[in-house]
């Protein structure tokens, strides 16, 4: 937690300071010992910020326009106040208007702010405590200037404080005259000193003292990542669809232009989102036919999720269904609905699929040289072959980021992952960091 050690008005949105360089003075000094993986207390302390996901490896997650809280353990020594503010940075590096913290339960040094984030992509937030001298002097001038303890040097001590802070307080307005007018009053002994202090403590001058306080010794905790999603990101009624259901009496196997019939009664029953399947090419090697029986009749048109044959892998539509200026219609034709088009992406393959043979080290090969099909024992898939990561995973990265690319060309935001927990964490934080470096909407 670095920390920084110094008196500082509140951040400004769009504001940066670089360091100067030293002066070349001889040799550098030795290299201080190593802090990485290290807690580090900064002047003020400030620990267990939340919320956090994996000590910050990956980003906690909200949609826009969705309120949460930010909190953290901020204490200090002594008595004297202390304070903290919630810092928001936006995806272009722009620091937002700082939130402050109240403490969440009085003496448990636990501190937290709700903020609102209102745009998606890669947000930061970190959380600022400071030394609050203008609370440790109200409460000390609470109880002596009552008392008549040190009562005109309280009062000028205060008065001090209140100019200090007018010259943190923007120019126009007459905020800064008002707090400047506080100091004067804190120092005109015509009045009765509790006048003078009731003066200070005036609503007009606290309200602008809130906005504006003196901030002594402020430390930052480590900035934490915050991933930034649209509102379906978080909720949906999805509605799974099979476009070859969708078919006639004159042809029974549906297309994308006979299924968008059905889309007006989906958008009519509310739903928001319109599930496919697979819509890619199926094998016929080993194919199911009806109640997974392992002999397919000339009828039976196979599993979706066998993907691939001659016609193409991945990146292709079912000859049956269309072509892909039909689906891109299909998808055009829900948006204007007020629906959106989820597609499945399963990543494994029918024994026909193009990578069989491009790329034979993508998939797992058996004592006998074959390659081996999806079990789960007793139960096999002998249409399907599962793919493997470990050989090529650079590779295998690559077709996944361009197969999803070419998916979201034709209009698809929103993808159903089939088996996700059976690829590698590694593989989706590539893949997934990937994608959303450029479309945090996908």
């Amino acid at each position: 937690m670095p920390a920084t050690h110094h008196t500082s008005a509140p951040p400004t949105p769009g504001t940066a300071t670089a360091p100067v360089p030293p002066a070349d003075t001889g040799p550098p000094p030795p290299e201080p010992p190593s802090t990485a993986g290290q807690d580090l207390i900064g002047r003020i302390p400030v620990l267990d910020v939340r919320p956090v996901v994996q000590r910050g490896r990956r980003p906690a997650k909200a949609v826009t326009g969705e309120s949460f809280e930010i909190s953290a353990t901020v204490f200090r020594e002594g008595h004297d106040a202390v304070a903290a503010d919630v810092v928001l940075t936006d995806p272009q590096g722009r620091k937002g208007p700082w939130t402050p913290m109240r403490e969440l339960a009085p003496g448990t040094d636990r501190w937290g702010a709700t903020v609102t984030v209102t745009a998606p992509g890669r947000w930061t937030y970190h959380v600022e405590a400071w030394s609050d001298p203008l609370t440790t002097w109200h409460h000390h001038a609470g109880i002596k200037i009552p008392a008549g303890i040190d009562t005109e040097l309280v009062l000028e001590e205060g008065a001090r404080l209140y100019e200090r802070a007018a010259a943190g307080v923007p120019k126009g307005g007459g905020l800064r005259g008002a707090v400047r007018g506080a100091a004067d009053a804190l120092r005109d002994r015509s009045l009765p000193a509790t006048s003078r202090l009731a003066a200070a403590l005036a609503p007009e001058v606290t309200a602008v003292l809130a906005r504006h306080p003196v901030r002594d010794l402020v430390t930052s905790s480590e900035p934490l990542p915050l991933l930034v999603e649209r509102e379906r990101a978080l909720y949906g009624a999805w509605y799974e669809f099979f476009p070859r259901s969708e078919g006639t009496p004159e042809e029974p196997h549906g297309t994308f232009r006979t299924a968008a019939g059905r889309l007006p009664a989906i958008a009519g029953m509310g739903f928001d989102v319109v599930y496919l399947p697979p819509i890619h090419p199926i094998g016929t090697t080993y194919r199911k036919g009806r109640n997974n029986t392992l002999s397919a009749g000339p009828d039976d048109v196979g599993v979706p999720w066998a993907i691939g044959s001659p016609e193409g892998g991945h990146d292709a539509v079912h000859p049956r269904l269309g072509t892909t200026e039909d689906f891109a219609w299909f998808v055009g034709r829900a948006r204007d609905l007020g629906l959106e088009v989820a597609l499945d992406f399963a990543l494994q393959c029918s024994p026909d699929h193009p990578w069989v043979d491009k790329h034979p080290e993508w998939f797992n090969h058996r004592a006998d040289g074959s390659i081996a099909y999806a079990e789960n024992p007793p139960k096999k898939y002998q249409d399907i072959y599962p793919v493997a990561f470990d050989a090529d995973l650079e590779g295998l990265v690559a077709e996944t980021v361009r197969v999803l690319r070419l998916w979201m060309g034709h209009g698809v935001r929103i993808f159903r992952v089939d088996n996700p927990h059976t690829k590698p964490v590694v593989f989706w934080e590539r893949v997934i960091g990937e994608i959303n470096r450029a479309d945090p909407d996908v």
